[in-house]
């Protein structure tokens, strides 16, 4: 759920025949100003911040314990009711003590659980609204209840009781599943992975209160060092001298069509006034889809392309809505598709749509596991090794199937 980042500084040689990221990072929507001072063709159409945006509610909320207090909350916790976090809690442990949902302090209370179900945003005690559109929330079931009786706090444990954090002025109210699954969801329907997984079957009630996290968490499954933290990007924008950050978030292997969308919002940016943007790679974590490659494949597929250098309006009046985006701007993208004339990604042309090829995941996906080629100048040829080395190395057992994904 946390962030997966990839930096990357290249030159764009003159003689390449695919896209090439500069300074690069990994999507092209959206738009984050940095000290920037716009020239007066781009002044008034475009509203510039004068520093790099500040998280909801005005700061960065980390959840950690000081290192100081660290042997103080151990003796706490021995003497405090239990809960054991399932994966997908730890995740949202994860998400929350970071700072990713800032301003949240900890598991939303009964007042912030509603809102964000009825209104997708959470109004501040000063007033301001921010966007929260879905629920962070930790449930218990009526033993667990029990066990907590009159108790303010709570310690949290991960599946082996090693405590990962103290859950402080708690507050226990109704678990509304149906509710929740259909203003988030907009339906009741069966068969939603997550549904199933971490509302269907969890208890019926839901607890809130303010986190103290011991310690950072981390998965040790060799891929800790791609995931930032919010204050861990900022860091790195500020060290790179960015004027502007642009995000791509994928859940497949990256492609040269990829590629030709963020080379081309770079280019945009540049035009605007620009003078460094630097883009963010942010392939997602976690459960995707069951025959998706698996992160640890994708995040090798990705550090090939970078290494191969590969990298370089409707929605707009919907996204203006929302509490908050009004900070960002968005850019809007073209379509591409593999065209057949000049034998590369390239934008789509209208008038010539019997020209292009679009390769969809599913079949990029297809393609691999049969051990096919694609077009040339689809993806580099060290990319689409990595998925093809991915499939090849599945059980025979598997049937070519691909096993679903364990969150990460």
């Amino acid at each position: 759920m946390a962030a997966m980042a990839l930096f990357l500084n290249i030159a764009a040689p003159s003689s390449a025949s695919y896209p090439v990221l500069h300074k690069t990072h990994l999507s092209p929507p959206f738009l984050l100003p940095l000290r920037h001072h716009p020239t007066a063709s781009t002044r008034s159409a475009t509203k510039i911040s004068a520093s790099l945006i500040d998280p909801d509610g005005g700061r960065l909320v980390e959840l950690f314990v000081r290192e100081s207090e660290k042997d103080s909350k151990l003796k706490q916790a021995l003497g405090l009711p239990q809960i054991r976090l399932s994966k997908i809690d730890l995740q949202w442990v994860h998400v929350l003590s970071e700072g990713w949902a800032s301003p949240l302090k900890g598991f939303m209370r009964e007042s912030e659980f509603l809102q964000t179900l009825h209104f997708n945003s959470l109004r501040l005690n000063d007033g301001s609204v921010v966007n929260m559109s879905v629920t962070i929330v930790l449930a218990i079931d009526d033993v667990q209840k029990g066990r907590i009786g009159s108790s303010t706090s709570v310690a949290l444990v991960d599946q082996n009781d090693n405590l990962v954090a103290i859950l402080n002025d708690i507050e226990i109210y109704k678990h509304n599943k149906e509710e929740r699954i259909a203003r988030t969801w907009g339906t009741t329907a069966h068969g939603l992975p997550y549904v199933e997984e971490a509302i269907t079957s969890a208890g019926n009630w839901l607890i809130g209160g303010d986190l103290e996290v011991i310690e950072p968490i981390k998965y040790n499954d060799g891929l800790d060092r791609f995931r930032l933290s919010p204050s861990q990007l900022r860091d790195e924008f500020a060290r790179r001298n960015a004027d502007a950050v642009f995000a791509f978030q994928l859940r497949n292997p990256v492609h040269n069509g990829h590629a030709l969308l963020m080379t081309d919002t770079r280019r945009r940016l540049l035009e605007m006034g620009y003078t460094n943007p630097v883009l963010l790679l942010h392939p997602l974590g976690g459960y995707t889809k069951a025959d998706d490659v698996p992160l640890s494949w994708r995040m090798k597929q990705h550090e090939k392309v970078l290494e191969d250098g590969v990298l370089d309006p409707e929605t707009t009046k919907v996204l203006s809505m929302a509490p908050g985006l009004e900070r960002l701007n968005i850019l809007p993208f073209k379509v591409a598709a593999y065209d057949n004339t000049q034998g590369k990604m390239a934008f789509f042309d209208p008038s010539r749509p019997r020209d292009f090829l679009f390769i969809s995941g599913t079949k990029m996906r297809t393609l691999a596991k049969n051990g096919v080629n694609p077009p040339d100048g689809f993806m580099c040829p060290g990319g689409w090794k990595v998925l093809v080395d991915y499939y090849n190395s599945l059980a025979p057992s598997d049937n070519g199937r691909v096993p679903e994904p364990v969150p990460a």
